[in-house]
């Protein structure tokens, strides 16, 4: 399932694939429905909008948050990580999937702050 953005025919890749129950979802940023990039140096905003991202790559691939089983998070500046956090709780605290915050040097874009995978299990 692809999302539309300009890297996944240039990478060669889909925002989303479901093989039987599981869905994986690729590494998701806050690019918005006009290619660009949603709270420009606001890791917060940023974090929200992606996982706006994954809940609509996930509802495409029929899942949905509560299938999620684990997250992968990735910023630019882990000393962001409770505005990530913050986010990434306001989608998944009642479901509380395993998860992973790294810093990385730089993501694909400089304005990127954030970057997210998931992958869910649909059980229904």
């Amino acid at each position: 399932m692809s999302s539309g953005t300009p890297w996944e025919p240039i990478v060669g890749y889909s925002r989303a694939v479901r093989m039987g129950n599981v869905v994986q979802v690729s590494g998701t940023t806050a690019t918005g429905p006009d290619g660009k990039i949603v709270g420009v140096g606001d890791a917060y905003a940023q974090a929200v909008q992606t996982l706006r991202n994954i809940e609509a790559a996930l509802k495409n691939a029929g899942a949905g948050l509560k299938d999620v089983v684990r997250t992968r998070m990735y910023v630019t500046n882990i000393a962001e990580w409770e505005k990530v956090g913050k986010a990434h709780g306001e989608f998944f605290g009642a479901i509380r999937p395993a998860t992973t915050m790294v810093e990385v040097s730089k993501l694909i874009s400089p304005e990127m702050l954030v970057e997210i995978e998931a992958e869910a299990v649909i059980t229904e």
